[in-house]
């Protein structure tokens, strides 16, 4: 028989070395990540053999704990799918995650920072079960069998940095994984994991709801002595008890209810077990934020127990991260992550459905046809918005956690849930000039509204800041307008198919024209503009043609107090920032030109006028055929339109064409004011 030597990966090797210098206080867990997993390889037995011409028997799946005090040792064992040898160097081997990196640097923090409680969570994140054995091991042995196969594996580490591989004639099919365990500590919380006592408590606390029967053999009663038996009449012992002289094998006792939560009533079950069915489904490692329990009866029947998550796992954003809940029919477990129940923007939630009245022998893409799931799809999904707007109401500081972790995804609705999407405005946030930081929402928005005031102003950038400098927020800001700041890329997309909420249109203040004038504030005005208007017709249409390249037309602006000029949108253009995602999808996307807005009453852009008003006059004196050509005397002119246009461009978060062209020009005009 061949041993194969490994190394860890590198990774794999930091978090076990994490793991084993008790980055865990609570190690009590390890038992219950060693039984979820056994319990999943019964489940995917199961549906194995139900799916597919495999030939088992699955008349008697079970787990199995067993200790041996003498040696100290603590077996769990299922007879579930196990695993092939390339599957052991594989899994066991690897972490194979793109946040590795980052998880590792955020746990070596939280260690630093003697922060236990991010600790947990950060591990509860990463989902590092078969891992959390070295807690209490000094060394772990897995003997593994996969179904339909004739040989199996041994996997086995003191996880110092390598394991061994060998190949086994007889192992049973299945997984056991057998711990030498570690001294008993009391001060570190290592207790006695051979105790049986200590192996029923755990079970009870973190895995009483397994479907799959935890059997563990009880105590053995002790040797009876013939002086203590009796004896009868005519002076010899009883049989029965003389045959007790040596240990009576017991008989293994079923130490889990197996009792599904979601079908009991809400006063029988605990906050406390509800929490560990949601780490049982979620492979997190912290408790729920909100749970919420459904029950449909009728002419179609199902329960169904969620949970909203406390954080956000790492992979939200990652494509390809599982999603969707638990399906059973019938209490029958049918598959893992099932997104014909969930759709994508309500990813994160985590649970169990259990329908009545599913064939079991049910397939992912006979559920994105079924009639019964699409209404139950339909009523979870308004459920959990519901659940949402309940928090708002009721418990504020739970709807703020939230709306951190995952107010981004659920605005992902926004675009693809048109059904809902009244509710998910509802029940959204969103930063606003209103607060310097909290979050508002639009019913709120609407009812601090201006008298008067039309329109629910926006604005999209890269972040508070940048938005709060833009340019576009002077006149807003001078007339006390509120305008929504939104930040998350997913703003740049929803806008732009949300017309309006509760009657009022959205607005960027970016795009168009802002119109922020009272009807009598208009009348005011109007003489002025309208000299304005003609006082700048003639540096307008000039510089049309001399910025022609970049932009669509140069006008006045009414939404400047401070700045000589911004970059605007028309109302229907794409923004940007919308511009540069499309393109790093890979789409082709025609370049927008955009409008450029001068301030009228700047210094700069007023000395712009009458600098060309001047040359313009020079060239009619010099009898040029064409007045509003100032033909080569406008070179520092054309400069500072260029600089003009390049300042509002940079305002606007936009980049250069030519950066180095800017600076000489910037650089040159500094040198003569000198």
């Amino acid at each position: 028989m061949t041993t194969e030597t490994f190394e860890f990966q590198v990774e794999a090797r930091q978090l076990l070395q994490m793991m084993i210098h008790s980055i865990y206080s609570n190690k009590d867990v390890f038992l219950r990540e060693l039984v979820s997993n056994a319990s999943d390889a019964l489940d995917k037995l199961r549906l194995e053999v139900l799916r597919s011409e495999l030939q088992e028997d699955v008349s008697d799946l079970h787990i199995d704990i067993e200790v041996d005090k003498e040696q100290r040792t603590l077996t769990v064992r299922d007879n579930g799918i196990g695993m092939s040898h390339d599957d052991v160097v594989d899994l066991i081997g690897t972490i194979a995650n793109s946040g590795t990196a980052k998880f590792l640097k955020e746990m070596k923090e939280a260690k630093e920072a003697q922060d236990a409680t991010a600790s947990e969570e950060l591990i509860g994140q990463f989902g590092v079960g078969f891992y959390s054995s070295f807690m209490v091991a000094d060394e772990v042995t897995l003997l593994t069998r996969r179904a339909g196969e004739s040989k199996g594996t041994r996997w086995q580490s003191t996880g110092e940095g390598t394991y061994t591989v060998d190949t086994v004639d007889d192992a049973a099919r299945g997984t056991a994984v057998t711990l030498r365990l570690k001294p008993e500590d009391a001060e570190d919380q290592l207790f006695d994991y051979t105790s049986t006592w200590k192996i029923k408590e755990i079970v009870k606390r973190y895995s009483d709801f397994i479907t799959w029967p935890i059997r563990m053999a009880a105590e053995a009663k002790p040797a009876v002595d013939e002086t203590d038996a009796g004896a009868d009449a005519d002076g010899t012992a009883d049989a029965d008890a003389a045959g007790a002289g040596a240990d009576a094998t017991p008989e293994p006792e079923t130490i889990n209810s197996m009792k599904a939560l979601w079908a009991r009533s809400r006063s029988e079950v605990t906050d406390e077990e509800y929490s560990e069915l949601y780490k049982h489904v979620s492979h997190d490692w912290s408790d729920p934020l909100e749970t919420i329990r459904m029950q449909a009866e009728g002419t179609f029947e199902y329960q169904a127990l969620l949970f909203l998550p406390s954080h956000a796992p790492q992979d939200l954003f990652t494509q390809g991260s599982k999603r969707g809940v638990q399906l059973y029919v019938k209490r029958v477990f049918i598959m893992d992550n099932c997104e014909a129940l969930m759709p994508d923007y309500l990813r994160f939630v985590k649970g169990v459905v259990d329908a009545q009245d599913l064939s079991l022998n049910v397939s992912r893409e006979i559920l994105q046809q079924d009639r019964q799931i699409q209404l139950m799809h339909r009523r979870l999904v308004k459920k959990v918005l519901s659940t949402v707007k309940e928090m708002m109401a009721d418990r504020p500081e739970r709807y703020t956690t939230f709306w951190k972790e995952f107010g981004r995804v659920l605005k992902e609705g926004l675009l693809s849930d048109f059904e809902n999407r009244d509710a998910i405005l509802g029940v959204s946030s969103f930063a606003s000039t209103h607060d310097e930081e909290g979050v508002t929402t639009l019913q709120q928005y609407v009812e601090r509204m201006k008298e008067g005031q039309q329109h629910i102003f926006y604005m999209t950038g890269e972040s508070r800041t940048a938005i709060e400098n833009s340019p576009h927020m002077e006149a807003l800001r001078a007339k006390g307008f509120e305008v929504l700041l939104l930040t998350d890329p997913v703003d740049e997309v929803w806008v732009q198919s949300v017309p309006e909420f509760d009657g009022k249109p959205l607005q960027s203040i970016a795009k168009g024209e802002v119109d922020l004038d009272t009807e009598e504030e208009k009348k005011e005005v109007e003489a002025e503009r309208e000299k304005q208007q003609q006082d700048f017709a003639g540096l307008l249409t000039w510089m049309s043609g001399k910025l022609s390249e970049h932009v669509k037309e140069v006008r006045l602006s009414s939404r400047l107090t401070v700045s000589p000029a911004c970059i605007v949108g028309d109302t229907f253009d794409v923004t940007p920032a919308l511009e540069n995602m499309y393109r790093a999808m890979g789409q082709d996307v025609p370049h927008i030109k955009r409008i450029l807005e001068l301030n009228p009453t700047h210094p700069l852009v007023v000395g712009m006028r009458t600098a060309h008003t001047g040359q313009k006059a020079d060239a009619a004196d010099a009898g040029s055929d064409d007045a509003t050509d100032t033909g080569s005397g406008d070179a520092g002119l054309a400069e500072a339109a260029e600089l003009v246009y390049g300042m509002a461009l940079l305002a606007d978060g936009g980049e250069l064409a030519d950066p180095s062209r800017f600076v000489k020009l910037m650089a040159d005009r500094l040198e003569r004011t000198l």
